[in-house]
């Protein structure tokens, strides 16, 4: 199952741990690499919440731990305008107990050394976030045979043909990809292949229809590509 575009909180959210784990984490190591970022939006607010493992050696006290948080918070607020004009608060480490000293501070950077870490079954799925109120599969992504493994492929597969038709076909303004296999039957010819489509006010699905089976025949055509652009490390899985 796959879904596209990423609505605002969904962007904010993908990007946050995207470009705090890269472009920030890489000139800030006190940051570790374990950041997990939970977005919520009720009606024109969105409340981002990051909880951002940091790295002992390079916090030298409580002072610069402050510090630290204070500007991955400033961080992601101004990353959010880049995706929103809605009213964005940000909160990060709000398990954290000043007065007590019970604050994320790591030696590895994650959360492993607290016994919390994870299993291939749990967490992201194939487009890098958890959205419950999006349909989406259960099937884990990561850790899987990328040549025959259905739950894997066809994951990856409607997220890259949900992508590839938001962007493509003019007046499609939400896009749902659901595809079944069945046992024995070719990867490329799956047993369903279900679009929902939402359009623009003005543009009726006659309009579309044509344009986005094209795309979907494509897609499933070139269904081996998953496989090489795994391999190669070019799709993430999570």
């Amino acid at each position: 199952m796959g879904h596209a575009p990423l609505s605002e909180t969904e962007r904010i959210v993908y990007e946050t741990e995207t470009r705090l784990n890269e472009g920030y984490g890489a000139e800030h190591p006190e940051l570790g690499e374990d950041i997990k970022v939970m977005g919520k939006r009720e009606g024109n607010h969105i409340d981002v919440t990051v909880a951002a493992a940091m790295v002992d050696r390079y916090i030298e006290g409580m002072d610069a731990y402050r510090d630290a948080v204070a500007a991955v918070g400033e961080y992601v607020t101004n990353l959010a305008r880049e995706h929103t004009d809605r009213e964005v608060t940000v909160h990060v480490n709000t398990a954290d107990d000043y007065e007590t000293g019970s604050i994320y501070l790591t030696t590895t950077g994650t959360s492993a050394e607290h016994g919390d870490d994870g299993s291939v079954g749990r967490g992201n799925r194939a487009n890098g976030l958890i959205t419950p109120n999006r349909t989406m599969s259960l099937e884990a992504t990561s850790g899987k045979n990328p040549i025959n493994h259905i739950g894997k492929i066809y994951n990856l597969l409607s997220t890259e043909i949900a992508a590839s038709v938001a962007n493509e076909v003019d007046g499609v303004r939400q896009l749902h990809v659901r595809l079944l296999s069945q046992i024995g039957q070719p990867i490329d010819h799956p047993h369903v292949a279900d679009i929902s489509v939402a359009t623009d006010d003005g543009v009726g699905l006659a309009d579309v229809r044509d344009d986005i089976e094209t795309l979907v025949d494509t897609e499933l055509a070139g269904v081996t590509d998953v496989t090489r652009q795994v391999i190669n490390g070019e799709l993430s899985t999570f």
